[in-house]
């Protein structure tokens, strides 16, 4: 359906305060820089009515939200228990209770039939707050005293707190101003954390006394560098304690004994530029997994005491075709993460023997990742799977006889048959010939009459492997004789590291043609045809929408943007935003002539101009540190005064939240079920 454009008539004017930035030669002027002044009262009046105007113009699809909801919840088994993890002589565990939108923490010693111990309900913390979530939650190697962090704004700045577990008093410290790694030593006495610079960035490592005040922690390192993020870590084998150092392309590790929390780290290997390696440890080996000469990495291995990269030797060698994304070290075994044709395999090998074996995945396309492995000294490695067909499932794998156990499979009530349901993998053709993969799902009996409604999504930054998984929401979608699809696009890993390469920096562009050819192919396939075909994307993938409604209007009918990423130059340009300094790395330097003059071609902001886009759902959250309101809003307000159509245009900004939105699953769901309801009202199928 097409509404008026036109918001409320009491938005103020965004036309009042132009701002100029001059660069490289550049005048530009940008009439809607004052909406970034969240101290200005007319700023949240202008969000509050784009907010007022969303709501009217949804008010005819209020009926549909509460079906959709209610559709959602009705598929979640909202009494619920995870699969329980050892460590130590205790099962730690999480469940929930209809009604209740957090979780609760549990535990329980000796076995599972003890009587149960509750860690932290999440749910009594959040009682007095519109957002609520948690961001460290660590039980001390002794299991008696928890620190967990949190926030209530959802700008990503937690609070550390400790319980003691035996009295259930809270030590009389709290942490202001951290993020998100706690890491005990192994004296049940110090905790490692990090706290926050101006720009959100973890740029400081402390280490705290329990009992002691703050302001007797100890600065362990402080990194000047505003490009690196500073994280903090534990070896499973828990015997060292490993200062993380990372940009976007390049890292450094120090370690430090567990067992002397307070004395000196040691560097691995000093950075170096365009030089990235994690570290895992076995025994008196650390293996290092690096793309030093090796653009989809390799693992070598060192001695804990001579851990410099003259004394590494070769583990698995670099591959052309495969990616090494990572290890995991188990008593016997080596567990080795891999991609490959673009799918994610898993490899074991027997440390002593070299022997090898891959565990088999029965679906086309699909996600598999490491679960809860807390203990060291295992045979059994537990790791999730999912695909569009198949919902999220816990296995147990005997890492020696090849056994494995579903320990759960997410119940979806309700009677979802996946027999019913059929997923593939297309390749479509991009501009220079290079093939581009797509995951899709659909209801089976789907015909290819290119009418059907279809919603294509992507993302394709930061090296980021969107593999597909299973939503039980997504079946009020498929049950309507919608069809789902994923664009596997460049600036991801899927196909590697060089994926990723020529989707970044001065390729960047890939990555939005490649989403333009992969419409086009499933428009030319009979999947759906312009007119039925919506897109959506979040954060980076926001950007994606911005940048292919640009450059292609007319191939799609429905957009739903989330949180994007879309005044690239403006925000990068801007040292004082967090992540700007460190984005530099994935996008370019804009004080660089070269990447200004690309950036700006392709950042969806500067490039709206006055031409018919298509419908619109834009959302935003006011306390978000990743991607700041006021680039949603602007871009609305831009699109607004120059777009020719008559179509929607959304803007809805959360008031009280962040980068990921509303928390608490009950407001997740509210969310989805909006925006599963602009999407059929605009496919028409509100009633269906």
């Amino acid at each position: 359906m097409n509404y008026s454009s036109n918001p409320p008539l009491d938005a103020p004017s965004a036309e009042k305060r132009p701002h100029v930035l001059s660069i490289h030669g550049d005048r530009r002027v940008d009439d809607y820089y004052w909406l970034s002044d969240r101290d200005d009262p007319q700023v949240i009046a202008y969000l509050e009515a784009e907010n007022a105007y969303t709501t009217a113009m949804m008010q005819h699809t209020e009926a549909l939200q509460t079906a959709l909801y209610d559709e959602m919840l009705a598929r979640i088994q909202e009494t619920d228990l995870s699969v329980p993890y050892r460590k130590g002589d205790f099962y730690y565990y999480s469940r929930t209770e209809a009604g209740k939108a957090y979780p609760i923490y549990c535990r329980k010693q000796g076995s599972l039939d003890a009587s149960e111990e509750v860690l932290l309900d999440q749910n009594e913390l959040a009682a007095d707050h519109e957002f609520f979530t948690l961001g460290a939650l660590a039980v001390s190697p002794n299991h008696q005293i928890l620190a967990y962090s949190t926030d209530t704004t959802g700008s990503e700045r937690y609070t550390l707190c400790f319980l003691d577990l035996t009295t259930r008093q809270l030590y009389p410290e709290t942490i202001p101003e951290t993020y998100y790694g706690v890491v005990w030593g192994n004296d049940n006495q110090t905790v490692f954390y990090t706290q926050l610079d101006a720009a959100n960035r973890p740029f400081k490592l402390f280490r705290h006394s329990l009992g002691s005040a703050i302001s007797d922690d100890v600065l362990v390192y402080h990194e000047p560098d505003d490009s690196y993020f500073l994280g903090i870590g534990k070896t499973r084998s828990e015997a060292y304690i490993l200062l993380e150092l990372g940009s976007k392309v390049t890292s450094e590790v120090h370690f430090l004994d567990a067992n002397q929390p307070t004395g000196d780290f040691q560097v691995i290997q000093p950075r170096s530029p365009g030089i990235e390696y994690t570290v895992e440890h076995h025994s008196s080996v650390f293996y290092i997994t690096t793309n030093e000469d090796a653009l989809n990495f390799k693992l070598m291995k060192t001695t804990v005491t001579s851990p410099a990269k003259q004394h590494w030797e070769p583990v698995i060698p670099h591959r052309e075709d495969v990616l090494l994304e990572g290890v995991s070290a188990f008593t016997n075994h080596l567990v080795i993460y891999e991609r490959e044709a673009g799918l994610p395999t898993v490899r074991i090998r027997q440390i002593a023997t070299g022997e090898e074996h891959e565990i088999a995945f029965p679906d086309a396309t699909y996600s598999v990742g490491e679960d809860a492995n807390p203990e060291f000294n295992t045979a059994i490695l537990r790791y999730s799977y999912t695909s569009l067909v198949t919902p999220r499932s816990v296995f147990d794998y005997h890492l020696d006889t090849r056994e494995q156990e579903l320990k759960k499979e997410t119940p979806v009530l309700g009677g979802y048959e996946r027999q019913n349901y059929a997923s593939d993998r297309l390749m479509a053709t991009a501009t220079d010939g290079t093939k581009v993969p797509i995951s899709i799902v659909y209801k089976k009996g789907i015909e290819r009459k290119g009418t059907n409604p279809l919603l294509l999504t992507g993302y394709g930054s930061y090296g980021y492997s969107y593999d597909p998984g299973f939503s039980s929401s997504r079946l009020s979608l498929l049950d309507r004789g919608a069809v789902v699809a994923i664009a596997h696009i460049r600036g991801g890993s899927e196909i590697g590291r060089r994926w990723y390469e020529d989707g970044k920096f001065l390729k960047k562009t890939n990555t939005f043609t490649d989403f333009i050819a992969c419409a086009e192919h499933l428009i030319e396939q009979g999947w759906t045809s312009a007119d039925h075909l919506a897109i959506s994307g979040g954060s980076a993938g926001g950007l994606l929408m911005g940048a292919v409604i640009n450059l292609h209007p007319d191939l799609f009918h429905a957009v739903v943007a989330d949180v994007p990423f879309v005044d690239v130059v403006t925000t990068i340009l801007d040292d004082s935003l967090p992540l700007s300094i460190l984005e530099r790395e994935e996008w370019g330097d804009p004080n660089d002539k070269l990447y200004y003059d690309y950036m700006k071609a392709y950042s969806p902001y500067d490039n709206v101009q006055a031409k018919a886009y298509p419908n619109l759902l834009i959302t935003g959250g006011l306390n978000d540190s990743r991607v700041s309101y006021w680039e949603p809003a602007k871009w609305t307000a831009k699109l607004r005064a120059l777009k020719t159509d008559t179509n929607t245009l959304l803007l809805k900004t959360n008031m009280g939240a962040g980068h990921g939105g509303a928390s608490g699953r009950y407001e997740s769901l509210k969310e989805g079920a909006f925006e599963y309801a602009f999407l059929l009202d605009q496919w028409n199928l509100a009633e269906g």
